[in-house]
């Protein structure tokens, strides 16, 4: 009722016949935590604690949809972050689209989460696969080659770079696509597929530097009951001289039994064509949650990323490890405290940050000369998730 009321409040404010519909919802998540974090460089180098307030992928969205006969309807999507521990715009950078849904399935135009993103999300054990210990540290990162924001032509791949303080660390494959087609097909016996394309808007013309992004990404996923499986495979050509080519390759699963449930994830991402050396990268994932009671509940997970291999051959000591451990306690249904302690131990030669709200493993955050390279990053995290 609430929903309705404050849809019909918003479109008595816009023009008439913008919100003709009358099953427009207006949703949403507010999740804040406040977090101690602290970055350790190599030999023990103590480099300082931070705290901080963060709002971990707190959102806004309007959804509608609309009969148009023959089993057939309209569909609608507007959703934008909300980042409310500073100043900040809304706009419709998160899943944002306009489609049609049959029998034949769903086509959707916009800017979307592909396959290769969803399975990401869906086997990390955090409420919204948000928060300092979210997987997103380390999967599809290939020693923080493959950081950048899908296909707008923004791209970091060199190792030795890594993200800002306060900043997304998230990689290619784990960004939404933007100016993207999907189609996903109807289910059949707890199997569907999912073909996602990103067409190539940046393509440079007119003798401009050669640029001509673009993307494909494809997923089969089951899901029947307490079981899910899926794989997905995500490829991106960046389209320029030296012909920079990325892709990631994800099988993972699920499993409820009772009160506890438990997850895992293989992540093979590759890179060739840089520098004339092709690079591939394997990280591997658990995570469980147990039901304590009814109202509150267990979580924690484990990834590794192995080590490097540039055309075939490891590099030794470029991986890394992420461990966190939590508990959620259901305050309502719409209400969640949360606490986690979440730590990225990097092997000698790497630098992997947290990728929601990255505490700023490189050279800007820290003082002249300081090293982190084989640092450790680690946080505690205290919070509230609240939809609506």
């Amino acid at each position: 009722m609430h929903k309705k009321l404050i849809a019909l409040a918003v479109a008595g404010l816009a023009s008439s016949g913008a919100f003709a519909q009358a099953n427009v919802t207006i949703y949403g998540i507010a999740d804040a935590s406040f977090d101690l974090v602290k970055i350790s460089g190599d030999a023990n180098n103590e480099l300082g604690n931070t705290t901080r307030v963060s709002t971990n992928s707190s959102y806004i969205g309007f959804k509608g949809k609309e009969s148009l006969g023959n089993g057939m309807e309209a569909l609608f999507q507007f959703e934008s972050g909300v980042s409310f521990d500073n100043a900040g715009t809304l706009s419709t950078n998160r899943d944002s689209y306009v489609g049609i849904k049959g029998a034949f399935g769903t086509v959707m135009l916009g800017t979307m989460t592909g396959p290769t993103r969803a399975l990401g999300t869906t086997l990390d054990i955090n409420p919204g696969a948000t928060g300092i210990g979210a997987n997103n540290s380390l999967i599809g990162k290939l020693g923080n080659r493959a950081l950048g924001s899908t296909n707008t032509g923004t791209w970091d791949y060199s190792p030795s770079s890594s993200c800002a303080r306060s900043s997304s660390c998230q990689s290619v494959f784990d960004n939404r696509w933007k100016n993207a087609i999907a189609y996903v097909s109807p289910t059949f016996a707890g199997v569907n597929a999912t073909v996602l394309y990103a067409a190539n808007e940046n393509k440079a013309l007119n003798g401009l530097n050669a640029a001509d992004t673009s993307a494909y990404d494809l997923g089969l996923k089951y899901a029947n009951g307490p079981v899910m499986a899926a794989v997905t495979y995500n490829a991106v050509s960046r389209g320029n001289s030296a012909d920079n080519k990325f892709s990631d390759l994800r099988i993972g699963g699920s499993y409820k039994f009772g009160a506890a449930s438990i997850r895992a994830m293989f992540d093979l991402a590759r890179a060739d064509n840089l520098g004339g050396a092709k690079y591939t990268q394997a990280v591997y994932g658990v995570g469980a949650t147990y039901d304590v009671t009814p109202a509150s509940k267990l979580i924690g997970q484990f990834y590794m990323a192995r080590d490097e291999k540039m055309n075939g051959s490891s590099r030794d000591d470029t991986g890394a490890k992420l461990f966190e451990i939590g508990v959620l306690h259901s305050l309502s249904k719409r209400t969640t405290l949360k606490a986690a302690y979440a730590m990225i131990n990097n092997d000698q030669r790497a630098s992997y940050d947290f990728g929601i709200n990255a505490v700023g493993i490189n050279a800007g955050s820290l003082p002249a000369g300081a090293s982190t390279v084989g640092g450790t990053v680690q946080g505690l995290s205290l919070g509230v998730r609240h939809s609506f």
